[in-house]
C-alpha cells in the first residue's frame, strides 16, 4: 500500500509518496501536463512490484481541476 499526496499549483504539482507506516520515501516537484503525468507514473511505479493493483495506491489531490484528477 501507497499513500499519495499531490499540493497542486498552476504550473507544477508537489507530490510526497509514503508507505503503509505514513513514512515519506519520496518527494518529488512534477511539471503540469503530460510530461508530469508520466513521471508521476514512473515514480508510483517504481515503489511497486509488476502485479500491484490500483487499488495498493490512494491518492490525495489537493484540488479536483486540471488533467490530472481526470
Amino acid at each position: 500500500m501507497l499513500f499519495v499526496g499531490d499540493d497542486w499549483a498552476e504550473d507544477h504539482h508537489d507530490v510526497e509518496v509514503q508507505d503503509e507506516q505514513g513514512r515519506a520515501v519520496k518527494r518529488a516537484r512534477l511539471p503540469e501536463g503530460a510530461t508530469g503525468m508520466a513521471r508521476f507514473h514512473e515514480l508510483v511505479a517504481s515503489f511497486l512490484p509488476e502485479d500491484a493493483e490500483p487499488a495498493e495506491v490512494l491518492v490525495c489531490i489537493e484540488t479536483d481541476r486540471g488533467p490530472w484528477v481526470r
